[in-house]
């Protein structure tokens, strides 16, 4: 009766801070409709109608829409989370929708399957309710470090590629199209990304802007020293050629540091599990006769 009672006060709780979070927000929506309605109408061109959204990305999108004012408490700014799901590799408006909907369902989810365990519900609820608003963020995490893993691993191979290409005689937009073309099985990600560029500049887009918001998306350092380079060449005319060459080497050569680094690391770490698991054992192994013996020794000679 007592954890039946304190899960009926938790939700009541949670209403009540809901039910709050609207009155104190329904005079801002208000007031910024009130602006809205004074302001200068701009006239704008008719943009193309975003298509209808179909499954779980409506439903998504009317449980965001029905705890509006909870959303940024939820999940954050609009902007802030649309960049992450880039660089995780979602990019439509939709995934948005589905990660925010995630995050406000999943904790009810748990609250509700908890009060089916009869032993400890108390326990199960508090748990399942935090790693059901934390485990989308843990989750997306893990897909952002893999895809920039992927495309930092990948970069220097498609490096090679590219100068091969572009000794061939094509042009470095050529070859990036046929280097996404044959990197796609062992690097999706970057192949994604060189397939990106060529839209975006066949769309309009100047090829030094392209770069940059390749170096945008991805967040990586090599990314961004690649597209540097790119933009150095581009203004000053050198030969790309030689300079995607001489940077693949150093990738490599920092790769290579950095396992080193890694290895030089690995006695470090394995002094630890050494000290505390394995060195005990050997001392009873390698004492325990010799201390059995002498304990009989000592036992004779007191007799």
């Amino acid at each position: 009766m007592v954890i039946l009672f304190l899960i009926s006060a938790a939700i009541t709780v949670f209403l009540l801070v809901a039910a709050l979070v609207l009155m104190l927000t329904s005079n801002e929506v208000i007031d910024a409709r009130l602006m809205e309605v004074a302001a200068a109408q701009v006239v704008r061109a008719p943009s193309i109608a975003d298509p209808p959204k179909e499954g779980l990305a409506q439903a998504a999108a009317v449980v965001t829409s029905a705890l509006g004012p909870l959303r940024s408490l939820v999940s954050g700014s609009d902007e802030d989370l649309a960049y992450r799901l880039t660089l995780a590799g979602f990019r439509k408006s939709e995934h948005i929708e589905i990660y925010t909907a995630l995050k406000m369902l999943l904790p009810v989810a748990a609250i509700i399957a908890g009060t089916f365990f009869a032993s400890n519900m108390l326990a199960v609820i508090l748990v399942g309710s935090v790693a059901g608003f934390f485990g989308p963020d843990l989750v997306l995490t893990h897909l952002i470090s893999r895809r920039q893993e992927s495309i930092r691993l990948a970069l220097p191979d498609a490096l090679d590629l590219l100068v091969i290409c572009m000794e061939a005689g094509l042009g470095i937009d050529q070859a990036m199209v046929r280097v996404g073309e044959e990197i796609r099985l062992t690097s999706p990600a970057l192949a994604e990304e060189f397939q990106i560029i060529n839209r975006e500049q066949r769309a309009g887009k100047v090829r030094l802007d392209a770069w940059r918001s390749m170096a945008g998306r991805v967040d990586i350092d090599y990314v961004r020293q690649f597209v540097t380079m790119l933009m150095q060449t581009e203004r000053f005319g050198t030969p790309i050629a030689n300079a995607l060459g001489q940077f693949a080497d150093s990738l490599r050569l920092r790769r290579t540091q950095a396992a080193e680094e890694q290895a030089a690391k690995t006695g470090v770490k394995l002094l630890f599990p050494l000290v505390l698991f394995i060195f005990p054992s050997i001392l009873v192994v390698a004492l325990g006769p010799a201390i059995l013996g002498i304990q009989k020794m000592l036992l004779n000679l007191v007799k």
